[in-house]
């Protein structure tokens, strides 16, 4: 959604600025993104659901540990 948001913007942009040729290209890219939207939406199974989890989560912090391990890893086997 936030695509087809910048794409009108983009389009109402282009209008005020007098960009015709640019704007024609922007409206394809907005049909097919309402497209691909709508496909989404209609698709069986897309409902959202909460999983009851903090989104103040730190961002991947197993990865670092995970990381440094490997980097271990390779020096032991040298």
């Amino acid at each position: 959604m936030e695509i087809r948001d910048n794409l009108l913007d983009r389009i109402a942009e282009d209008e005020k600025e007098g960009w015709l040729g640019e704007i024609e290209g922007l409206r394809v890219s907005l049909v097919g993104a309402e497209s691909r939207i709508d496909q989404i939406d209609s698709a069986p199974g897309s409902v959202a659901i909460n999983l009851g989890m903090s989104r103040k989560a730190p961002a991947h912090p197993a990865q670092k540990e995970g990381a440094g391990s490997l980097r271990q890893s390779r020096d032991d086997q040298q």
